[in-house]
C-alpha cells in the first residue's frame, strides 16, 4: 500500500502552495487607462466609441465594463489621471529653487510639448479641449473640469505666494490674480494649438504672459 503524502499546512497535496482564487487579470489598468485616455484625447468624448476604446485598451467591452464601468466612467477617469499628473508636473517645475520666470518657462514648455505631440496633429489639452463642450450637459463632468482647472489656479499661486514672500514680486503683488492670468495664458495656448496655431507663436505668447506676471505693476 503507498502512502499518501502528508498535507501541507493550508490543505495543499503539492508543492504549489495554495491558489490564488479566480482568474488573474490579464491586463494592466494603468497601461489600459493610458491609451483609454490617448483615445478621447484625439477624437473627444462623443465621437469616441466603445470599439475604439476596446481597440486602443486590447480589451473587450465585458472586460472594459469590468475593469472601469461604462464609457462616461472611463472619461472620468482620464480627467481624473490627465488632471493629476498634470498638477504633479507644475509643481515640479515650479518647486524651488529654480526662478519664478524660469520656473513659468518650464510649465508652459512642458505644456508646449505636450500640446504638440511628436508622432501626431497638435492636440492641445485634455481637459479644456474635451470637456468643456460635455460639462455644460454633464455635472460630473462639470466638476472634473472646475476642480481641475482650480487645481492649476492653485499650484500657480502657491508659487507666486512664495516669490512675494522672497521678494522676487512686489509685496502688494496679488498672487491669485496672477495664478488665474497664468492659468488663463496657458487656456488660450491649449486651445489654440488644437486650432492649428504654430508652436512657435504660442511659444511667444507665453514669453509674454510670463513677462507681464514676473514685472507684476503695482
Amino acid at each position: 500500500m503507498v502512502q499518501k503524502p502528508a498535507r501541507r499546512a493550508g490543505g495543499a497535496d503539492d508543492d504549489s502552495g495554495p491558489r490564488p482564487r479566480g482568474r488573474p487579470r490579464a491586463y494592466d489598468p494603468a497601461a489600459a487607462l493610458a491609451a483609454a485616455t490617448a483615445a478621447f484625447w484625439r477624437a473627444g468624448y462623443a465621437a469616441t466609441s466603445l470599439d475604439a476604446l476596446s481597440e486602443a485598451t486590447g480589451m473587450n467591452r465585458p472586460s472594459l465594463y469590468g475593469a472601469f464601468g461604462d464609457k462616461r466612467d472611463l472619461y472620468l477617469a482620464a480627467l481624473q489621471r490627465y488632471v493629476d499628473e498634470a498638477r504633479a508636473a507644475m509643481d515640479a517645475a515650479l518647486a524651488a529653487p529654480r526662478p519664478l520666470r524660469e520656473g513659468l518657462k518650464r510649465v508652459f514648455d512642458l505644456a508646449l510639448k505636450l500640446y504638440y505631440p511628436a508622432d501626431e496633429s497638435p492636440r492641445g489639452c485634455l481637459l479644456v479641449g474635451t470637456a468643456a463642450t460635455e460639462a455644460v450637459q454633464d455635472e460630473g463632468i462639470r466638476d472634473v473640469l472646475g476642480r481641475g482647472l482650480r487645481n492649476f489656479d492653485q499650484a500657480f499661486e502657491q508659487r507666486l505666494k512664495r516669490a512675494v514672500a522672497e521678494g522676487e514680486l512686489p509685496a502688494d503683488a496679488d498672487p491669485a490674480q496672477l495664478a488665474r492670468l497664468a492659468s488663463a495664458v496657458l487656456h488660450s495656448v491649449a486651445l489654440r494649438s488644437r486650432a492649428g496655431d504654430r508652436r512657435s507663436e504660442l511659444a511667444a505668447t507665453a514669453a509674454a504672459g510670463i513677462a507681464l506676471i514676473c514685472r507684476a505693476p503695482r
